[in-house]
Parts: C-alpha cells; structure tokens; sequence
C-alpha cells in the first residue's frame, strides 16, 4: 500500500493511506542506513491489521530538511516577526539560502503586524526580491492573502518560537486546534508548544506541516554543497556572477567584484549581503571529511 506520512511522534509514523490514518513503525533497514522516514514522504507500507502498519519503502524525493525534518516541500513559509520576539533577518536569510539550495520556494510571512507594521523589515525583503505577508494571526490581517499563496502547495511553517506559526494556522482553519504558547517577555523568545512534526489539510485545498519551534533558525544543512554553491543561493546576485574581474571571486572583499559594485550602488539589498559574508566565513573552513 502506499500513502504520506503524516506525522512523526516517538517512533511511530502516521500515515495517511486509502482515506484513513495506519500508525506504522519502520523498518530496521532504514536506522542502519542512516535514513529516516519524514513527514511528507511518500512510503510504501505493508498493513498489519487493527490500524496498524510498518513502512517498507522511502519513494523518491523531491527534497528534503533536517531542520525541520521534512520531504516533498513546494515551499518554505518562514514566519518572523518584527514584535516580541523580534527576528534576526540574518536567521531568515540563512533559510532563504538553504531553502534555494534545496529548490524550494520560499514565503516570508511577517506575523504580529498588530503590534508592529514591520514596514522597514517588509521593505527589506521587498528590496531583495521577495514578495513578503504581512498578517496577524489576532486581527486576521493578512490571512486571505496568506491562504491564497499557500493554496494547492504542501507548505512547511517554521520561524523561532513565539513567532506565531501555530497561531496563524489555528486562524487559518479553527478546526485544527494547535496548542498555543505564551511568549516569555523576560527572555525576548516563545516557549515551545509544537513537540512534534504534522501534516494538515486545511480549508482552500493547502497542506501545511507544522514544526517545532526554534530559539534560533538552527540548521544542519551547513554542508559542503551550501559552500559550493553559496552565492546562487542568493537569486539577487544571478546578474553580476560572471561579470566579477577574477574567476573564484568569493564576493566579499575582491577588487573587481560585481556583486560588490552592486551592493555600493544600492542594486542588492546591503544586509543581504552582510548575511552572505556571515554564512561564508560560517562555511569557508568546512572540509571533506566533515561532510
């Protein structure tokens, strides 16, 4: 039988298949390959009977992220706020660029814009050739435009805890009922309330996974393959690449670099290209062996 995972909790795979849900474990094999199922994956299950299954087969995929554990992604909704808890824009262009490296599109969703219109961080983003959301998950602004963009997509919500993604779901289908955290005013960040990786269908024919919150945008996609090819990650970049003086120009410091005139003449966004420099010195040093 073959179906999609659709959450992941303590071992136990839920996945979707034949209009029910069959609590599967996984097979031995995958552990010692080194390979976990993910939700969103397609899988191949043998049915075991009374609801319950094992998954015998990971079907090929499109992509897929350790942080947030998750395969077949149309796109990345990065929830960030301008408000308590207020995002470093680097965290979010730190996922723009693995998100690109792993053909993902991405949707930057400014949540809180109740508390704070976000105006310079939307016109940051704007700048930088994204078309960014500004909603609330407690006035509902924003909301309709945010359905539309996520409609016939399997999205993957993530964003540092207290941000709001459970929230914005729960407004988007009051059906779901996720858990909502508070924020901690004292420490500037949320509490986590999401434990676990799940799959939604919500009304308007969008699929969302929810995923933990995160005090930090950590990633473990800090590879060899984001060093290589770091710069494409960066569309804004794309038409001054080969216009550089010197080949193997690294664009952050070379006499002759094109994305540095661009930068100085107001054509890519400066702070874009501040988080560049930051992601290469973080990768410059990775070898082989520590792929």
């Amino acid at each position: 039988m073959r179906g999609r995972i659709h959450k992941a909790l303590s071992g136990f795979y839920y996945v979707h298949c034949d209009d029910r849900m069959i609590r599967c474990k996984a097979r031995g094999k995958f552990r010692r390959d080194g390979l976990s199922p993910l939700v969103g994956d397609f899988v191949e299950i043998i049915d075991l009977g009374n609801g319950e299954g094992r998954v015998e087969e990971i079907l090929p995929r499109r992509n897929f992220f350790d942080r947030p554990s998750v395969a077949n992604i149309d796109q990345l909704v990065i929830i960030c706020s301008h408000a308590i808890p207020k995002t470093d824009p680097y965290l979010v262009d730190r996922m723009t660029a693995v998100a690109a490296l792993k053909n993902c599109d991405v949707l930057i969703c400014i949540n809180k814009c109740d508390l704070d219109p976000a105006q310079e961080l939307s016109a940051y983003y704007t700048a930088a050739g994204f078309s960014p959301l500004c909603v609330s998950a407690e006035t509902g602004e924003g909301l309709d435009a945010l359905r539309a963009a996520i409609a016939g997509k399997l999205s993957a919500f993530t964003g540092n805890s207290g941000v709001g993604k459970s929230s914005i779901l729960n407004a988007l289908d009051p059906g779901i009922q996720i858990q909502v955290g508070e924020v901690s005013m004292a420490l500037g960040r949320g509490r986590h309330t999401t434990r676990h990786v799940e799959l939604y269908r919500i009304a308007g024919g969008a699929e969302v996974i929810d995923t933990p919150g995160f005090s930090s945008f950590e990633t473990d996609e800090m590879n060899l393959e984001l060093k290589h090819r770091l710069p494409e990650t960066f569309p804004e970049f794309a038409p001054y690449l080969d216009d550089c003086r010197f080949a193997g120009c690294s664009h952050t410091r070379e006499k002759g670099c094109a994305v540095l005139e661009a930068v100085r003449s107001g054509k890519i966004v400066r702070g874009r290209h501040e988080s560049y420099v930051r992601l290469y010195q973080e990768l410059k040093d990775l070898r082989e062996w520590q792929n």
